[in-house]
């Protein structure tokens, strides 16, 4: 007999993951203690939850706090924090009503998706991009439209983009800073877009999940422009929690209850603990701020000696902690030059594949949020490689 698969059995992989399940075994082999692993294939701050997070986890633990379910939509005091944020640092007065506590920013894209639109709509984004979007859509019946992007627009959409598209699409979903290449939006070309789908009727979701790591530009919120936008954000990156699964959506009025009612059924509510853990967050600037100067500097460095280790091309890398290297010259499509990274050199890095799968071949993503130290290691490790003499076919 023959059992049945669902649409979500044909989900493609998120290719990273096995990047990391290879650099996992590599660190846990014999030989791990002769070089390690350099990890510049995931982003995934190097340092965890800052200090005051922990502490109040702890002092959670140490009461008689059953730590049960809380509303779907979150606790009532992180909600009215997660409002208070968009006032400090954005200038914009949220209700709190508008606010949904997720499972980490990855909760809030199926939420989105099923809230918003249904099977056989059409989201509009720009390529590359980070695959779970396009992966997700997929699962729900959703029609991607991929619209690829090169440096000449920031790897980024344009309203030119979206004004070509015949059919007009039912959704745009852009991402500022972007996975992978680090571009944003200006701010006048993010309120263009935002302005243009409200006035188009076109639902736009923005993620705003890399805002608190930008280095230059500074960063706007789409829900600013649009009041049918809706904004997905985490903790997991300028707050360093990838772990513990928390996140957040800024939602149009009308979409709040069936939000809510999702959440119910999917989830029930984000995990309480986490929850406690956000709260305490936003009290962690200063660490984070210095964290943040880290990752500055780790970029700054491989802007610098990246070119001269064989990267010449390097995306705009305005925020978020990647860079987008076009290895075009390189004669090796990304999965071959990862692999050789990795097994030849000990560091770990995404094929462009896993973002672009009719350029990615061109591409590879470093991220930078690992130690300082560990940059410069890798630094030091891909100029040696860049130095080392050619093989020749009898080697």
């Amino acid at each position: 007999m023959v059992l049945k698969t669902g649409s979500g059995a044909l989900v493609p992989p998120f290719l990273v993951m096995d990047v990391i399940a290879a650099a996992n075994a590599i660190a846990a082999s014999p030989a791990a203690s002769h070089r390690r692993v350099i990890r510049m294939e995931v982003g995934q701050p190097g340092e965890g939850a800052p200090a005051g997070v922990r502490h109040a986890v702890a002092a959670a633990m140490a009461t008689t706090n059953p730590l049960g379910y809380t509303e779907s939509l979150g606790r009532a005091d992180l909600r009215a924090r997660i409002a208070q944020h968009y006032s400090e640092w954005y200038g914009l007065a949220l209700p709190a009503a508008r606010i949904a506590v997720t499972a980490g920013a990855s909760a809030g894209f199926p939420l989105a998706f099923l809230a918003a639109f249904e099977p056989g709509d059409r989201i509009a984004l720009a390529t590359p991009c980070y695959p779970p979007y396009l992966n997700i859509m997929t699962a729900l019946g959703i029609q991607p439209l991929l619209l690829p992007a090169t440096a000449e627009t920031g790897f980024q959409p344009t309203t030119a983009m979206l004004a070509a598209l015949d059919p007009p699409p039912d959704g745009l979903l852009i991402a500022s800073p972007a996975n992978p290449t680090g571009s944003m939006l200006s701010p006048d070309d993010l309120a263009a877009l935002a302005r243009y789908c409200h006035a188009n009727g076109i639902r736009l979701i923005s993620d705003e999940i890399y805002h608190g790591l930008t280095y230059g530009k500074p960063a706007v919120t789409a829900a600013a422009f649009s009041p049918s936008a809706i904004v997905i954000n985490s903790f997991s990156k300028y707050f360093a929690m990838t772990g513990w699964r928390i996140g957040w959506m800024v939602l149009p009025e009308d979409l709040i209850r069936p939000v809510e009612c999702l959440a119910q059924n999917f989830f029930i509510c984000a995990p309480h603990i986490s929850q406690i853990a956000a709260l305490a967050a936003f009290d962690c600037h200063a660490e984070l701020q210095s964290r943040r100067a880290g990752y500055a500097s780790s970029r700054a460095l491989l802007l610098e000696t990246l070119p001269n280790a064989g990267f010449p091309h390097l995306s705009p890398a305005d925020g978020a902690f990647y860079l987008y290297a076009d290895i075009s010259t390189t004669n090796q499509n990304s999965t071959d030059l990862c692999r050789s990274l990795l097994n030849d050199h000990h560091i770990a890095a995404t094929p462009g594949y896993d973002f672009d799968t009719s350029r990615g071949g061109n591409f590879v993503r470093f991220s930078y949020c690992a130690a300082e130290a560990d940059i410069r290691e890798a630094v030091a490790r891909l100029q040696i490689r860049a130095n080392a003499p050619a093989r020749s076919a009898h080697d």
